[in-house]
């Protein structure tokens, strides 16, 4: 059976397993969203491996759901992410 890509099913599995969590964060396009959600509607092996990270993430959220990071985290994480920012603002408009 071929699933993403056209590639051999094993391969697949193993891409669905690693992009699960982009998955499940909605950080993945919509094709790609699509293209996961058939595979895991016809792999038994990969729908069950997904609902384990669903637990996993869900119980995650409920235990450390109401926790912030702490202050000092949240600005060195800003400040990562406005360089990246302007990273790719700068690599858009080079030749």
């Amino acid at each position: 059976m071929s699933g993403l890509n056209g590639e051999d099913h094993e391969t697949d599995c193993g891409i669905v397993i690693s992009e699960v969590y982009l998955y499940l964060d909605l950080e993945c396009s919509e094709d790609r969203r699509t293209l996961i959600q058939k595979h895991l509607d016809d792999c038994d092996g990969c729908l069950r491996e997904y609902g384990i990270e669903h637990e996993v993430k869900a119980l995650v959220s409920r235990c450390c759901g109401d926790e912030k990071a702490p202050r000092e985290l949240r600005e060195r994480l800003r400040v990562k992410l406005d360089q990246l920012e302007v990273q790719v603002e700068t690599r858009e408009y080079l030749p």
